[in-house]
């Protein structure tokens, strides 16, 4: 049989993050219903510029595949992070695709980033804080205007000129006010929704910054050493999670020292209604999240399902 090669020209041509949100979110609710197979990765520094993770394997109730993901995450380089999802036939193992991931993660970290707030912030949420102005915190902006209506951005980064030319480029993209912060606590002072994705290695975010009602979600602590919301801020909180084992082992929790007892539930658990979700205006959530297989599977499976038929997209057998 013959495998699809699919790059980021195809995954961008195939990929449509509403369809996408409406799909992982019925993914969160499968995968706190019959998950089958826990998640896993490795990662491995490769030296001081760059690092290799895999993350295997991504299944899923519904979906008859599975994925492998690769990646390399060179920080001084653009992109930082290269790599591939393998998806495979679940009965067979055969190799039904290679596709680019760049765009791939984007994305589905977005729409993961935007279904925690539609589940967990306010339904009049409508100011939002970035912290960190990387290509992320654009996917991010970009996707939680899909489930709310946003009025007003503040966006801090360690690099003045950073946050300047985000909010000029964001601005121009969404029609949308974006202001450059000086501080982080500027940033936030007033925010409804807050979006950390930075590389910060110790907390910015602490008690008394955050306004009574506002909603987090943390997507920096995703491997050893990440920490971006401090402990005092996650005890006074609500926190939910993707998957409590990873969050313990490499999350939000792992790098501020706290423990299982710290998490309230997952988004899957909440979206199957087996657990709370946000108890009332004044509450503050926060959301932590990894990055789960089965996020990529769900991307990679609604690629596939657009690309298999397109005539454009390169085909290999690599059985000859």
């Amino acid at each position: 049989m013959s495998t699809l090669l699919l790059t980021r020209t195809d995954v961008v041509r195939h990929l449509e993050a509403l369809t996408l949100l409406s799909e992982m979110r019925e993914a969160f609710r499968a995968d706190a219903e019959a998950r089958s197979v826990e998640p896993q990765r490795a990662r491995v520094p490769l030296h001081a510029e760059g690092s290799a993770l895999v993350l295997f394997p991504g299944t899923l109730p519904g979906i008859p595949a599975y994925t492998v993901k690769v990646h390399a995450r060179f920080p001084g380089r653009s992109p930082a992070i290269q790599g591939v999802v393998q998806l495979h036939d679940l009965e067979t193992g055969a190799l039904l695709a290679v596709i680019d991931s760049g765009h791939l993660s984007a994305v589905r970290t977005g729409v993961v980033g935007a279904l925690a707030a539609d589940v967990l912030a306010r339904q009049d949420a409508s100011r939002v804080a970035l912290i960190g102005a990387g290509p992320q915190a654009s996917m991010q902006l970009k996707s939680l205007r899909l489930v709310r209506s946003l009025n007003h951005v503040r966006v801090y980064d360690g690099e003045l000129v950073r946050s300047i030319e985000f909010a000029t480029r964001m601005y121009n993209a969404l029609n949308l006010p974006v202001r450059p912060a000086e501080s982080v606590e500027e940033a936030v002072e007033d925010a409804d929704i807050i979006i950390t994705s930075t590389p910060a290695r110790e907390p910015f975010l602490f008690p008394g910054m955050v306004r009574g009602g506002t909603h987090v979600t943390a997507l920096g602590a995703d491997e050893p050493g990440g920490a971006e919301v401090s402990s005092g801020l996650v005890r006074q909180s609500t926190f939910f999670c993707d998957n409590r084992a990873l969050t313990l082992a490499v999350g939000a929790l792992a790098g501020v020292g706290l423990g299982e007892d710290a998490i309230h539930a997952e988004l899957g658990e909440v979206l199957a209604g087996t657990r709370a979700g946000r108890a009332d205006a004044g509450q503050v959530t926060i959301f932590g999240a990894v990055g789960l297989p089965f996020q990529d599977l769900v991307a990679a499976w609604h690629i596939y399902q657009g690309a298999r038929t397109d005539d454009a997209v390169q085909r290999v057998d690599f059985l000859t």
